[in-house]
């Protein structure tokens, strides 16, 4: 695998790496699904060019694929939260897959890329929360703030495959060209 020239080091590490299963939103509504509800795990998880090994995508109308294989979050956007809401949040809780240290989403730009030893991921787009953020946080207007807060994580294609656990050192390699900042295509997405 070839290994990217880095021009910053941020000292970032995944605190978890999150997956899930699919499950109803409600269990008054069983016929209504998603796969948002993550669990962290402490094994060492494959990566491929589809995603996580073990995940469930539910609505792959709106979600996966190549260019939303994995949803990545930032801890520094978890603690803007955690002082809005008053409470801790777990990592996973917003259906991310990998929580991640010293990432803020609103500081990448699309096509900017992170290296987890083999694993090289390149942001693609800012999360779009749909109803599924919703019934996760148990707050039917969740979406609207979470759209407000402006720190929506990213998704990533995987370039490089290989494996991810908790504790792994993360490289940010910038976008060699100007791009896209995640805020700026959040707001256009609104």
């Amino acid at each position: 695998m070839k290994r990217y020239i880095l021009s910053n080091w941020w000292n970032m590490q995944i605190l978890s790496v999150n997956i899930g299963q699919e499950r109803p939103f409600d269990h008054t509504k069983p016929e209504k699904t998603s796969g948002i509800f993550k669990i962290p795990t402490l094994s060492p998880i494959e990566v491929s060019t589809n995603g996580l090994f073990g995940d469930g995508i539910v609505n792959t109308k709106n979600h996966g694929g190549v260019d939303q294989a994995v949803y990545v979050y930032g801890r520094p956007d978890y603690d803007a939260f955690e002082a809005e809401l008053g409470y801790t949040l777990p990592n996973g809780i917003f259906g991310e897959n990998l929580t991640i240290s010293n990432l803020s989403s609103a500081t990448f730009t699309i096509g900017d890329r992170l290296q987890i030893a083999d694993v090289v991921l390149e942001v693609t787009a800012p999360r779009t929360p749909c109803e599924s953020l919703n019934a996760r946080m148990r707050d039917k207007q969740f979406v609207k703030r979470f759209f407000a807060a402006d720190r929506p994580g990213f998704y990533c294609r995987v370039l490089g495959t290989g494996t991810v656990q908790t504790g792994d050192d993360v490289q940010y390699v910038p976008y060699h060209r100007p791009g896209i900042g995640i805020s700026e295509a959040h707001r256009i997405m609104r």
